[in-house]
């Protein structure tokens, strides 16, 4: 996958059959899907692919326990079902998860014990594993940092866990293999239409400044949270349909909860679950549900978040995280589709694809898990809107790019020079690699693990990559100046 080869391609092809506007998990995985069935297809990226809300999830492949207990059967039900497939699709990325529900009341026990029960039943042949009940003993075995003092036992059960960036990329990658042109830094600008029917998009190459026609049979906004922002492009009088709610996550040292074994805690006092999990040797900790007026592309820690988490999770756990042991927060916004509720936390998770009067094809709503089925439905409803040759989908069962290799490097903390530089020429050779932040919080997961490791390494990294790419040393200090001020709003002030 390389950034100067997808340029040819793109020059090369008159029309595209599918043009995908946006480059997180539901813009890749539509992109795969629709390369895969035969369709030539190009996927355009304002950014860095995944660099949004893709990249900043809890890290969980999930059936959603909580949308269990608002009585969503079927997105639970298709949650779990794509899990599986996910776990078998992406083994290198994905895992079983084990987690446990600590209780501290009487009633928990049987109340969880039997939920997760049905959870298990639901899972049906993919489910990862039996729930069983577990004594305080057993709990404090598998999770010994929790609060022993009126710790009656607990629940056990499994879910998914993955790294969100790097299955973007091996997505990216899968399609590439099968044809598809993805390109990064290419905000799409305009629409083009003729006779009031939508035939393509004018876009910009933002690194060389170069802009575009381009001309494509079906055109499919899938830019999540900034999904109006395209739907205005093609009738100004649209009525914002998105109802963004910012997720924050807190990131500390393994020491907070030793061992392999997330928690769960199923009920905060805004009604959310509130997750404590193990990811590249750090514990992540989240998250919040904070309705937002504002589409921000770097969404912001705010201060009552913070306070959120660490109080809630100072009520379990032995030892309470304090401010000074964040190695780094991250924030992401949800594309959450407007309904009567009153809080974001009650809004659907399930996705909603519409079709205007022009042809043009938005997708939004929806989650990580649920992000091959997405593709399927909105590449199925391309297929009868446009006229293209009817192709079924063949993603089921296709194993993505990268299962049969060495595992990428998610941290640089410790690696020496010549492996760190290795890492730094293959993300920018075969993975699209174009600034310090994409190496950093994306091709690595450096700046969510460790934003201090990060900054340190920021001038090294930006020094290797302008030898791979080719470019002066303003372009270093640039870099490190951007990198560094991004840095700092992954660390508490």
């Amino acid at each position: 996958m390389n950034r100067q080869r997808m340029l040819q391609q793109l020059t090369a092809t008159s029309e595209w059959d599918i043009c995908i506007i946006g480059g997180g998990a539901t813009g890749l995985g539509t992109a795969l899907d629709a390369a895969s069935r035969g369709y030539k297809t190009l996927l355009l990226e304002q950014h860095d692919f995944a660099k949004g809300t893709s990249s900043r999830s809890t890290k969980l492949v999930h059936g959603g326990v909580r949308y269990l207990q608002q009585g969503n059967i079927k997105l639970v039900l298709e949650a779990l079902r794509e899990r599986g497939l996910l776990l078998k699709n992406a083994p290198h990325l994905a895992h079983n998860q084990q987690f446990v529900v600590p209780n501290y009341k009487w009633w928990e026990k049987p109340f969880y014990g039997i939920g997760l029960k049905i959870y298990d039943k639901m899972a049906g042949r993919l489910g990862l594993g039996p729930s069983r009940l577990l004594s305080k003993e057993e709990i404090l075995e598998l999770a010994p940092t929790l609060d022993p003092e009126d710790l009656r036992g607990g629940v056990l059960y499994h879910d998914g866990q993955f790294d969100d960036a790097r299955l973007a990329i091996s997505i990216a990658q899968t399609a590439a293999t099968h044809g598809a042109a993805l390109l990064n830094y290419f905000p799409v600008k305009a629409l083009l239409k003729m006779q009031q029917k939508v035939y393509g998009v004018w876009a910009i190459d933002t690194l060389s400044g170069k802009e575009y026609e381009i001309r494509s049979k079906v055109v499919i906004n899938a830019t999540g949270v900034f999904t109006d922002q395209i739907m205005k492009m093609d009738d100004p009088a649209h009525e914002r349909m998105i109802s963004p709610s910012q997720g924050i996550h807190i990131v500390v040292d393994e020491e907070f909860l030793p061992g392999k074994t997330a928690i769960m805690i199923p009920r905060t006092d805004d009604g959310r679950v509130l997750f404590a999990v193990p990811w590249h040797n750090k514990i992540v900790l989240g998250t919040t549900d904070t309705p937002v007026d504002t589409i921000h592309e770097e969404p912001v820690p705010l201060q009552e978040e913070i306070d959120f988490i660490i109080r809630h999770i100072g009520r379990y756990l032995s030892r309470d995280p304090q401010k000074k042991d964040i190695k780094s927060m991250f924030a992401g916004l949800r594309p959450l589709v407007k309904g009567n509720q009153k809080t974001t936390a009650a809004l659907s998770r399930d996705h909603l694809i519409s079709v205007s009067e022009t042809g043009l094809i938005s997708i939004t709503g929806g989650k990580w898990t649920t992000y091959r089925k997405m593709a399927e439905d909105v590449v199925n409803i391309a297929i009868s809107k446009s006229g293209l040759p009817e192709k079924k989908c063949i993603t089921y069962d296709m194993m993505l790019y990268g299962h049969d290799k060495p595992l990428p490097a998610f941290s640089i903390e410790g690696m020496s020079d010549e492996t760190l530089n290795n890492c730094i020429k293959m993300a920018v050779t075969e993975e699209m690699c174009m600034t310090v932040e994409d190496f950093l919080s994306r091709r690595t997961r450096q700046l969510l693990l460790d934003a201090r490791v990060a900054k340190e390494a920021a001038r090294k990294t930006a020094e290797y990559m302008a030898v791979h790419l080719q470019q002066p040393d303003e372009w270093i200090n640039e870099q490190v100046s951007i990198f560094n001020t991004l840095a700092n709003q992954y660390l508490p002030i």
